[in-house]
């Protein structure tokens, strides 16, 4: 278990801390249930309720950010099980970007901890960010040929994921400009997840694409992660994407604080009741957030 650190309120000190490590880290219930298994879970202070699971593999323990005296997340508690996809949703400027860049290890808290086991770390940012050069083939080589992988590996691994990505052998000979953003989009997934990371974290991926194109895409990244039993972490603003895709869904509000959390199961998924009302809440703790926000820097 590595433990990333801040400065503790009580003893007054940097404590040591050691970012993830891995292969890659890169800037990339079963029941149904009704309206009333949606619980919320307000943030206030150091006195809440902790959101932890049983043996997690991401566990943030009353962290604090702040940016130039500016609060960008304030009391984070929550963890995340191996295999789970946990979304966290909320508004510009509700400390989203922040709290996935601190499980990344991209920053330190300012206080709190960040803990998680040894994970190869993969993120993926809004934009493909292709080489535009290369290939889609060469593209999701990449990763492989960082790692020292032979030419003749690389090549069918590649071929092999954008299989599965659903992306025809037309298009793996093409370049990023030949492409559509879906297509992409698909070469960007292929490329995470060749490396076989432990862990995917996703800054919204899915937000600059069509309605049509986005839920499909979403779809089929859903089902490879649950197949692969990958963890995945990610964040929008879309609370569609959120209920969709995510076995739990944090809302975040400015300053960086949990206003609600929701579990959601395929169960409750196909549920139009349990879906209303659950789109229903989170609109109304994101709205409830905003005036909040005035004055704030939360990212």
């Amino acid at each position: 278990m590595l433990r990333h650190a801040g400065r503790s309120p009580s003893a007054g000190r940097l404590l040591d801390s050691h970012p993830p490590r891995g292969k890659t880290a890169a800037m990339i219930v079963s029941d149904a249930r009704g309206a009333d298994a949606i619980r919320p879970h307000i943030a206030h202070g150091p006195a809440h309720d902790p959101v932890m699971t049983h043996d997690p593999v991401i566990a943030l323990e009353h962290v604090y950010k702040t940016f130039n005296d500016q609060v960008a997340v304030k009391d984070l508690t929550f963890s995340v099980q191996r295999g789970e996809v946990v979304a966290l949703v909320g508004q510009t400027g509700a400390g989203k970007s922040t709290a996935l860049n601190l499980i990344l290890g991209q920053i330190k808290p300012t206080s709190g901890t960040v803990s998680y086991t040894h994970l190869d770390v993969y993120k993926r940012q809004q934009s493909d960010r292709l080489i535009p050069w290369r290939t889609a083939c060469k593209n999701v080589e990449l990763g492989l040929e960082i790692l020292h992988f032979p030419k003749q590996k690389r090549r069918a691994s590649a071929q092999e994921w954008l299989a599965r990505v659903k992306l025809a052998d037309v298009h793996h000979d093409k370049y990023p400009h030949q492409m559509s953003g879906g297509m992409r989009q698909r070469v960007s997934l292929a490329r995470a997840l060749v490396v076989d990371p432990d862990l995917v974290l996703l800054d919204e991926s899915f937000s600059q694409l069509d309605q049509v194109t986005s839920k499909t895409l979403r779809g089929d990244f859903l089902a490879l992660i649950k197949q692969l039993k990958k963890t995945c972490v990610f964040i929008t603003h879309r609370i569609e994407d959120a209920l969709e895709m995510a076995d739990r869904v944090f809302v975040l509000a400015a300053p960086g604080e949990i206003k609600l959390e929701i579990k959601v199961s395929d169960a409750d998924r196909g549920n139009p009741a349990f879906m209303t009302e659950a789109v229903s809440r989170i609109a109304g703790a994101m709205a409830a957030g905003l005036h909040l926000a005035e004055g704030t820097t939360g990212r």
